[in-house]
């Protein structure tokens, strides 16, 4: 069974939705005997990085999620903010991330750049796959999905990232530690891109 984890940071239908197009059973919940009996997990979230690490708190699932992520090495997918509580810390707050991944968050910052771009950072952009895996399996030939943040991951170390995507400079679009992975773009917004994306993440992963 995949877990949809719901600690209220919204866009969990959205996943759904597209699970349910490509034909895969999943499931929204924060109950911890659903969590604990999933097979691969998917960790969504909008919104602000110390609310998202307060609502799990609250929730009592870091404990769980530890459980199963770290001790029973299940797979996980965070998209977006889900992504980014993989990190150890946050600009956007004060809040200790997860620490599954030696990474912080950054708000984009244009300050030495030529012309200064918005923030957030929002639309659909490509992705430079720098590190081959199952993830990106057969994608199209130039793989597109769609962004809407304003702080990104930086990796203490390389062998994290999967891809880069150009805003200004590169950052990390995908990053992934074992049986971690985290996409800062929305798959599920992201029309066949992110279809493919998540087949790939359901059927080889």
């Amino acid at each position: 069974m995949i877990v949809i984890v719901d600690y209220g940071m919204g866009n969990l239908g959205s996943v759904l939705n597209m699970l349910k197009k490509i034909r895969v059973e999943a499931v929204i919940s924060s109950d911890p005997s659903v969590i604990g009996k999933a097979f691969k997990l998917i960790l969504p979230g909008v919104g602000a990085f110390d609310n998202g690490m307060k609502n799990l708190e609250e929730r009592g699932l870091i404990p769980l999620l530890e459980e199963k992520v770290i001790k029973q090495k299940v797979l996980i997918l965070g998209v977006c903010l889900g992504m980014q509580l993989f990190t150890k810390k946050s600009e956007e707050g004060k809040s200790a991330g997860l620490g599954w991944i030696d990474a912080h968050v950054v708000r984009f910052n244009f300050e030495h750049s030529i012309g200064k771009l918005r923030v957030p950072h929002m639309g659909w952009n490509t992705i430079e796959i720098v590190q081959e895996h199952r993830l990106f399996k057969d994608m199209f030939e130039e793989e597109r999905f769609y962004f809407v943040h304003s702080y990104h991951v930086k990796c203490n170390n390389n062998s994290n990232i999967l891809s880069l995507t150009k805003y200004g400079y590169n950052f990390p679009s995908s990053i992934i530690k074992e049986n971690i992975i985290g996409v800062q773009f929305h798959p599920e917004k992201s029309h066949k891109f992110g279809m493919k994306l998540l087949k790939n993440f359901v059927e080889f992963c």
